[in-house]
């Protein structure tokens, strides 16, 4: 014979569970166990970029031959139609910018996009990490493939042009900087889009106004025009790096331009984070 025994009571242990049926005749409620605080942002943010570095690694080469080649080739081609000077500094600017946007825009927007499609959120959501930490995390892996196609691209340009290499060491400040604007913005465009397709039109989208507004030299640009360039997150990054090849770049300006490229940053990463809330708790 089959007992039947009311869940609460199989629940209930101890001498709190006779007391309670001594005095009221019911056994008593087991008071469920606290949940474990939330993990820190910064081992959160390691473990996540630890993970999705892993996760990435398989792509890498095909992911620094494709973005390394395609800024390589849009210097050959500028080859012809600028000889020197602001010009020059600009095309070798905005095509070692346009390596991190290639990541950061396009694949990046594509990845959001999928991982909201196939519910990979998800599985995010139900881990104690704050969402910060996962959209930071994702876009930091990513962003760190960029790094030896952005130097190769720049000393290419360099050596094609023929401007000095003496500050290249601004590229330091200029691809995280830039790169953390960029994939604020590609991860918000792959969670706020309703379709995983439009993600990847979105990105891509995105990665060609990178392509026109940053390599093409902004006096050749119409106003309205320019006026779009101002507002492309990445922009600012190009005008430092383009600055800085300058025989004695002015500074000030510089960190200026960066000031403004870290700012951007930030609120692009907020954006992100506030996309990805909305998109989890769908």
């Amino acid at each position: 014979m089959t007992s039947i025994v009311p869940t609460e009571s199989a629940q209930v242990t101890g001498p709190e569970a006779r007391t309670s049926a001594a005095g009221t005749g019911r056994p008593a409620r087991t008071v469920p166990a606290a949940l474990a605080p939330r993990a820190g942002l910064l081992p959160s943010l390691a473990a996540v970029y630890r993970a999705q570095l892993s996760r990435a690694r398989v792509a890498r080469i095909p992911l620094l031959f494709v973005a390394t080649f395609q800024s390589v080739g849009i210097m050959v081609l500028m080859r012809g139609v600028v000889d020197g000077g602001s010009e020059a500094r600009a095309v070798v600017a905005g095509s070692s910018v346009l390596v991190v946007a290639f990541v950061a825009l396009n694949l990046l927007a594509q990845y959001f996009g999928r991982l909201r499609a196939g519910g990979g959120l998800d599985h995010y959501a139900t881990l104690p990490v704050p969402p910060a930490a996962v959209v930071l995390g994702a876009a930091g892996a990513y962003a760190s493939f960029t790094v030896p196609g952005t130097i190769v691209t720049a000393v290419t340009g360099s050596v094609l042009f023929g401007l000095p290499m003496t500050h290249l060491w601004v590229l330091v400040a200029v691809v995280p900087l830039s790169g953390a604007a960029l994939s604020g913005l590609g991860a918000a465009l792959g969670l706020l889009a309703p379709r995983q397709e439009l993600a990847t039109l979105l990105g891509q989208l995105g990665m060609s106004a990178a392509l026109l507004l940053g390599v093409l030299p902004a006096e050749r640009l119409p106003g309205p025009i320019g006026w779009a360039r101002d507002l492309l997150p990445s922009t600012y990054g190009v005008e430092a790096l383009s600055r800085s090849f300058d025989a004695h770049p002015d500074w000030a300006v510089v960190a200026l331009d960066l000031a403004v490229c870290a700012a951007v940053g930030v609120l692009s990463l907020a954006v992100a984070t506030w996309a990805y809330r909305r998109a989890a708790v769908r």
